[in-house]
């Protein structure tokens, strides 16, 4: 998400940055370029309109033509006007209800509600330690309730059945009533979509709410149909007294047009943005730190994050002592650490949230595709054990075998042994001097010596 966004925005705010004086024409003819830039990426123009005379109101004033750094205190005053369209900070959910804490999710057939239920379920359980129950009240879809009950086992979450035929009302009531003898925390209710906004899908949510009265109504919308996104929210919020937005399928999603018009418009705060379809694909959505990724200033806090919950605390604490110790970094601890890493996104995952993405050309970008690491991960597999306690045996007919079992060529097992030779000097480096060899070893390691020239998979800096 923000992509074509960051990149048109990044080369005006560039040339800002490093100004010693700003008048105020050359701030409004940046801010005409961030204007075409917000309606390029299909942020709504309202939406638009409002923003810029926010920015332009800070903007012109003495906050920055008297600042002793105009281009920095302009951009920061973009990103502070950018975070509070989109809501400022991060919104919780309500739990401060009698238990069973009632949410219920509505939004367009295709949206991506049910997966959204169970991404939700799995979320509440892992991280907010609740006991969940999902039920679904989509008696038209066909497969609907099947879908639900099985990701409710993939995530290990309750699950209250109900048919095709029943009502929505009545399936909704008896599950609140089990969930009550269940000692549930939260009730999950899915709802039916339809293809567009129609009088009956309307009245039949509204009885629905009006008979389980829940805490948090949830509006679930694909981010991908951009101002349509904020329009149809809209929709939903004159007939629904709606708490908050989820946004879907925001990986597929390059101009996060929606993100920036949703809550303006509707006036409720985003949630949650779903990503792909796993069911760890849903965040917590922080609009200063959306922000910031606009702004090519990276997510550092949301990487922080990703890498404590992707990361295996056992193996790490062992890794470290086994480096401290002074033994040796051998193939399989490098097939760990590429394990750990895929656990946090992969590569791209994690160069999304890197500061100074937006500079990087596309044909470089492109070349980190998810395969990468797996790609590794597999050539290592393909070796013995012995051989990956010591690589020196591995002469051109080992290599060529590995790189048949791996379903690659001897070239790319070549590259990985030559990245793995420096993984672990820097790791002898780390054992021997502490942080200034990882520092030495780090910067051996970052000046071209890895394949390509930098990363895995052959992304260059």
């Amino acid at each position: 998400m923000f992509e074509s966004l960051t990149q048109r925005l990044s080369g005006t705010l560039q040339r800002l940055r490093g100004r010693g004086r700003l008048s105020e024409d050359n701030i409004r003819e940046s801010l005409r370029e961030v204007r075409v830039a917000l309606l390029e990426a299909d942020v709504a123009l309202p939406v638009v309109v409002a923003l810029i005379e926010r920015i332009k109101v800070r903007a012109v004033g003495q906050e920055v033509l008297t600042s002793l750094t105009p281009g920095q205190t302009l951009i920061k005053i973009v990103h502070d006007e950018m975070a509070a369209v989109m809501g400022s900070q991060a919104s919780d959910l309500n739990f401060n209800v009698p238990a069973p804490a009632i949410i219920l999710l509505a939004g367009l057939q295709g949206a991506g509600k049910t997966t959204t239920v169970g991404k939700l379920a799995k979320h509440l359980k892992e991280k907010r330690k609740k006991k969940v129950m999902v039920v679904s009240c989509d008696v038209y879809r066909p497969a609907a309730i099947q879908q639900l009950e099985t990701l409710a086992k993939q995530v290990d979450v309750l699950f209250f059945p109900s048919e095709v035929g029943q009502s929505p009302v009545d399936i909704a009531r008896a599950a609140i009533s089990d969930a009550k003898k269940s000692f549930v925390d939260v009730l999950l209710v899915d709802t039916a979509g339809r293809l567009a906004i129609d009088e009956a899908m309307m009245a039949e949510i509204k009885a629905l709410h009006a008979a389980i009265h829940p805490v948090e109504t949830l509006f679930v919308v694909d981010a991908m149909t951009g101002q349509d996104a904020a329009n149809t929210a809209k929709a939903f919020s004159t007939a629904l007294p709606l708490t908050g937005v989820v946004l879907t399928k925001t990986d597929g999603d390059a101009r996060g047009g929606a993100a920036l018009s949703v809550r303006y418009i509707t006036g409720q705060p985003i949630k949650f943005v779903g990503v792909g379809e796993k069911p760890d694909g849903l965040d917590v959505f922080h609009p200063e730190r959306a922000a910031s990724r606009i702004l090519d200033m990276g997510d550092v806090l949301s990487l922080v994050e990703q890498v404590q919950s992707g990361v295996d605390q056992d193996k790490a604490a062992k890794f470290a002592e086994k480096v401290a110790k002074g033994k040796r970094f051998d193939l399989t601890d490098m097939r760990d650490q590429l394990e750990q890493m895929q656990n946090m996104g992969g590569l791209a995952g994690l160069m999304d949230k890197l500061p100074g993405m937006g500079q990087v050309p596309d044909h470089v970008k492109n070349k980190v595709t998810g395969k990468e690491v797996p790609r590794m991960v597999a050539i290592i597999n393909s070796m013995t054990k012995k051989e990956r306690r010591n690589p020196a045996v591995l002469n051109g007919s080992r290599r060529a075998r590995i790189a048949k079992g791996a379903g690659t060529t001897p070239a790319e097992v070549n590259k990985l042994l030559k990245q793995y030779e420096q993984m672990e000097s820097m790791m002898r480096k780390l054992s021997q001097g502490g942080m200034k060899g990882m520092l030495r070893g780090m910067k051996g390691l970052m000046g071209g010596g890895m394949p390509g020239g930098g990363f895995p998979g052959g992304f260059r800096r």
